[in-house]
């Protein structure tokens, strides 16, 4: 697989999950699906069955820490990316702790951003996206 065709984007904040979304088609992606929380996500990823999840820390309803439980409590194997304005240290090891693939702030510059997910495109899936 050189880069999922399905990906869930969970973010409250609109502009965010379009310019993630337009990084990710630039990656291959084919299929996106997107939440405005934590909640949302749970019931898309049980329902769609994504082969990527991208989800914000910081969401009403659920967390995306909590969001990341569920979704592994449902999927142990599933591929979640933590994308999120926050990086404390202890942040950063409880989602590593609950099975995140990766964890990226917000505000990574676009070609950085693209440069991880394509990395954790390539461990997780054992191909590449796109250019």
């Amino acid at each position: 697989m050189s880069f999922p065709a399905t990906v869930l984007l969970a973010d409250d904040e609109p502009h965010i999950r379009k310019y993630v979304s337009l990084i990710l088609r630039q990656l291959g992606a084919t299929r996106l699906i997107e939440a405005a929380n934590g909640e949302e996500a749970v019931a898309l990823f049980e329902r769609e069955k994504p082969d990527m999840v991208l989800l914000d820390v910081n969401m009403p309803t659920v967390d995306g820490l909590e969001a990341l439980r569920r979704i592994h409590a449902l999927d142990p194997n599933s591929v979640v990316v933590m994308l999120t304005s926050l990086s404390t240290r202890q942040t950063v090891e409880a989602a590593l702790e609950h099975g995140a693939a990766n964890y990226i702030r917000k505000d990574t510059p676009r070609e950085e951003l693209s440069r991880v997910l394509r990395e954790t495109v390539a461990v997780c899936f054992g191909g590449e996206a796109s250019p």
